[in-house]
């Protein structure tokens, strides 16, 4: 199942939620969730959703936010669950770690597609080397940045300036257009909330 290029707005309607996947455009009153709060589509009596239904939803609005592919996320699925630590945060480090992730959380990025493009377009270097693959999972210790002949570019400018004034987590830390990996990601600073033990419920049926 290939990732979804339809429109996103759609995808946060489905859900009943802000799912930031529009950048700028979620924190203002022309969010389409703020106007219309029910379903995309034709609107039918509401029924009472299961348990698969939950796991499911919870599931499909995990990968809608990383823009991740089904055979992609069920990999890190499986990496947390052969891990030691819980699954579901362990799953959600993962999903964090992940350099668009990373790129869009420092404020490089609006959002994680555009967080996407710019590093498949090879403008993003990781401890000064080019990386241009977005699941590239950082670690501690790494420093990223935009590549300086690309920093001056017109659109590149107004990207960093528009995203300058957004807040850091507490595990990254951003000095002259720099930003430094200082630990693990920690789940609660996330903005949007997650239930990831469904998650893993829902690979574990």
């Amino acid at each position: 199942m290939g990732r979804n290029v339809g429109p996103k707005c759609r995808l946060c309607r489905r859900e009943g939620e802000k799912l930031f996947l529009k950048g700028e455009k979620c924190y203002t009153e022309k969010c389409p969730v703020s106007r219309r709060s029910y379903p995309p589509g034709v609107q039918h009596r509401s029924r009472r959703q299961s348990l698969y239904g939950d796991r499911l939803r919870e599931k499909q609005k995990t990968k809608h936010i990383y823009g991740t592919r089904e055979g992609q996320f069920l990999r890190y699925v499986q990496m947390a669950k052969r891990s030691k630590a819980v699954a579901g945060t362990y799953l959600l480090q993962l999903l964090e770690r992940r350099l668009d992730s990373t790129l869009y959380r420092a404020g490089l990025a609006s959002s994680h597609d555009q967080a996407r493009q710019l590093i498949n377009h090879g403008h993003i270097w990781v401890n000064g080397r080019r990386v241009d693959i977005a699941s590239w999972l950082t670690r501690p210790g790494d420093e990223i940045a935009v590549k300086e002949s690309s920093a001056g570019k017109t659109g590149l400018k107004a990207i960093l300036a528009a995203n300058a004034k957004r807040s850091l987590p507490s595990w990254l830390e951003r000095q002259n257009g720099t930003v430094r990996v200082l630990e693990l990601p920690h789940p609660k600073e996330i903005e949007q909330a997650l239930q990831m033990n469904l998650v893993v419920e829902f690979y574990s049926r």
